[in-house]
């Protein structure tokens, strides 16, 4: 048995671009900086999420605010429903459509109120951080569901005219608040991801950690920068001679490289609350999740997309995201055709021992997977194909976390 042990994002990375190896060392030492900085910032605006989501609880068992909260909302779903038949080309995208609309009237004005005041408000920046990420991180959720979908989607959510003007709204405009990429929804991830299915020469794969090591997701994270920045992925088409893609992350970064810096030459300050917290914490949610998604390769088939590629089935399941393994199989499917999907291919995945757990989302598989290591609840929560005891499968589990491969 041998470990396998992928080169590190940082050294791929580092040789992609032809640089010396001695100066590997300062971009391990860049990225590892990077990495500690992404949970630092994720750390106060996940206190202030769930602070507040517990606030919302609080208020939410007061009848009177809870029924005036429930009757707008029923109000504002009927206006946005008979919205999306006229500007959507399908209308059962209409959950991506209230999250465009709710970031557009909450995040867009009080970046651009931000701007216009000049001086740093720390109500502007929580108020900022709750638009964004939401009670939770649900808001968090729904953005990266819905701009998944988008991804792949030739021409986004719009029909006719909106299309020409609003395009893929999520990925070219919206996302920047995020701190995420243009292309690396429509180029890196489907054109990247999709091709390796988090094989070795994916640049997400996490075959070569132990996911069950808080320290390797730190090295993790520190290495999943350079992606994040575009890098990454724009030193795989290079290397590949994919002269298209190479083009189109190029100028993606560039893009995204030139609000960076403009927000940061206005006021550094505005630049650190309103950009670069955003873009640390999508690293650090981002690594999180990818981490998660195909953690449970199997040691002998570690390629093997039906194998390593996990479905979660939560009460909260935004777009269907949790049915990980049916986008990969059929990445064109619609969203809301998953779960009959999964139907279809359960022999396949039986075959293939492909795991499922059943109320649990992908944050809440990292929390017991590697934040607390609690295997115990995992195996309570996973859903075997064949009868199994505790114990069978805990050893499953182990056996789907090893290093070791033949």
């Amino acid at each position: 048995m041998e470990i396998y042990n992928p080169e590190s994002g940082a050294s791929s990375m580092t040789m992609s671009f032809g640089a010396k190896p001695k100066l590997l060392f300062l971009f391990q030492g860049f990225a590892l900086l990077m990495g500690l900085a992404s949970a630092a910032a994720a750390l106060p605006v996940a206190v202030l999420s769930f602070g507040c989501h517990g606030a919302a609880m609080f208020f939410g068992r007061v009848r009177p605010l809870r029924d005036a909260y429930e009757l707008l909302s029923r109000a504002y779903d009927r206006v946005l429903d008979r919205l999306g038949q006229k500007i959507l080309q399908d209308s059962r995208d209409t959950p991506a459509l209230r999250l465009m609309v709710s970031l557009s009237l909450t995040a867009v004005p009080i970046l651009v109120l931000q701007l216009v005041l000049g001086k740093p408000r720390l109500l502007l920046a929580m108020a900022f951080y709750l638009s964004l990420y939401g009670l939770k991180f649900q808001r968090f959720v729904r953005m990266f569901s819905a701009s998944h979908v988008e991804a792949h989607r030739r021409q986004g959510y719009f029909s006719g005219k909106c299309e020409k003007v609003f395009g893929r709204y999520l990925e070219f405009f919206l996302a920047y608040l995020y701190g995420n990429i243009p292309e690396l929804g429509r180029t890196a991830h489907v054109c990247l991801h999709h091709r390796e299915n988090s094989g070795p020469d994916d640049t997400r794969n996490t075959i070569g950690y132990d996911r069950t090591s808080r320290l390797d997701f730190l090295w993790y994270l520190s290495d999943n920068i350079w992606t994040v920045l575009g890098l990454a992925p724009y030193a795989y088409f290079k290397a590949r001679s994919d002269e298209k893609n190479r083009r189109r992350m190029f100028w993606g970064m560039a893009r995204y490289y030139a609000y960076f810096g403009a927000v940061f030459v206005y006021d550094w300050r505005i630049g650190t609350m309103f950009v670069l917290v955003p873009l640390l914490c999508m690293n650090f949610i981002n690594a999180i999740t990818a981490w998660v998604q195909h953690a449970f390769c199997d040691p002998e088939r570690p390629e093997d997309y039906f194998a390593n590629s996990v479905t979660v089935v939560d009460e909260v399941n935004f777009m269907n995201e949790g049915y990980h393994l049916c986008h990969h199989h059929r990445a064109s499917l619609h969203w809301t055709e998953m779960p009959v999907h999964f139907e279809r291919i359960r022999d396949k995945m039986r075959e293939a021992g492909s795991l499922v757990f059943r109320d649990l989302d992908f944050m809440g598989l990292f929390v017991e997977l590697t934040l607390f290591r609690r295997m115990d609840v995992l195996a309570e929560k996973l859903v075997p194909w064949e009868p199994m005891n505790h114990e069978q499968r805990l050893a499953l589990l182990a056996k789907r976390t090893s290093l070791k491969t033949p």
